[in-house]
């Protein structure tokens, strides 16, 4: 029996199958969600989802958000996610340089905190791309 999951996002559902197991960005660190998990409502925080199905493995790069699951169904409410096949490397890398060459020019604590932001989803990012790699 497997878990039902579902990716969503206040724009689309960005992913919905049935998955062996759900690994996640929590809080307190890496979370796995196994069918018949005991039920849950946490805090996510921005990282990468690992799904495993019978046939593949799939990443996604996602903004915070809630993970609520009763061992049935796991629905994963982020502010953004973006799938293994819409992250392209050099997009990436050019918004990390982008975005440390902000850091250092940034003039306000808000530019600098927008552009730690932006910092931060780049590295998430370069961080799934290594772990699709890792798994091909």
């Amino acid at each position: 029996m497997s878990l039902h999951v579902q990716i969503i996002t206040p724009q689309k559902t960005v992913f919905e199958a049935d998955a062996d197991s759900v690994i996640i960005p929590s809080m307190e660190g890496e979370l796995t969600v196994l069918t018949h998990h005991v039920p849950l409502f946490t805090p996510l925080v921005d990282g990468i989802v690992e799904l495993k199905t019978e046939k593949d493995d799939y990443f996604f790069s996602i903004g915070g958000g809630y993970l609520e699951t009763d061992g049935k169904k796991a629905i994963i409410l982020v502010s953004r996610a973006s799938g293994q096949d819409e992250v392209d490397e050099k997009e990436v890398k050019l918004a990390e340089e982008r975005a440390r060459k902000m850091v250092v020019e940034a003039k306000t604590d808000e530019e600098r905190q927008q552009a730690m932001e932006s910092l931060r989803r780049s590295t998430i990012d370069i961080k799934l791309l290594q772990k699709v790699r890792r798994k091909h």
